[in-house]
């Protein structure tokens, strides 16, 4: 798996005028958890483009005052005004303690359903699982080869060794739903066929009902 090196600093002053200071000079602060101890440190903004601006799943080697800390992004925040990204936190990963991540799919094979003429619809791009560190990688592969038109493959269809899904089990996470053309051939083939059978019906009826006495000559 993909490790992004960020190298950086231990903070050493607090409080919002230290935090300005730290921003104005280009870097972010941020924040390491999940290990022995909390870590709050600072590196330049440019060292976290690989690491934010990516939807692949990644790792971090946060490297502080001589000391290396192996992590997972957790969380981001981003100034409402100008986008520019402001604090991050990172979850430290420790061999024998399970964490929780979000891991994006990477969906293969080809539909049956779409071969039929449906579009494909994905509604989920990740799932958050929890898991050992080891176990950790970059996608889950779900296989769409047999998701027919009008078919769905939800949360609990997908199965993966050592890894606990968090999401709700029957939310959807790909679709083939019928095209606009698809729907109107099947309207073109029931329009005939049901007025093909309303015929017959209207035979049937008119064999079924009661003969008119013929009217008395007077």
């Amino acid at each position: 798996m993909k490790t992004i090196t960020i190298e950086g600093q231990l903070r050493t002053g607090h409080g919002k005028q230290a935090t300005r200071q730290l921003r104005s000079e280009g870097n972010v602060p941020g924040v390491i958890y999940g290990g022995a101890k909390e870590l709050s440190f600072s590196a330049p903004a440019t060292a976290f483009k690989t690491l934010v601006y990516t939807p692949d799943f990644q790792l971090a080697d946060v490297k502080l005052n001589g000391s290396s800390y192996k992590c997972i992004l957790k969380d981001l925040q981003f100034d409402k005004v100008t986008d520019q990204l402001i604090h991050v936190d990172f979850m430290e990963l420790v061999e024998d303690k399970k964490i929780i991540a979000t891991i994006p799919i990477k969906f293969t094979g080809s539909p049956a359903g779409v071969k039929a003429g449906g579009k494909l619809i994905t509604k989920i791009k990740a799932l958050k699982v929890k898991t050992y560190p080891k176990y950790l990688k970059e996608n889950i592969k779900v296989d769409l080869t047999n998701l027919e038109l009008n078919g769905n493959v939800r949360v609990e269809d997908v199965k993966v060794d050592n890894y606990e899904v968090l999401n709700s089990p029957r939310i959807p996470i790909a679709s083939i739903v019928l095209t606009r053309e698809l729907k109107q051939e099947e309207s073109t083939t029931a329009a005939p066929a049901a007025a093909g059978a309303a015929k017959p019906a209207a035979a049937a009826t008119a064999a079924a009902a009661p003969a008119k006495p013929a009217a008395a000559k007077k």
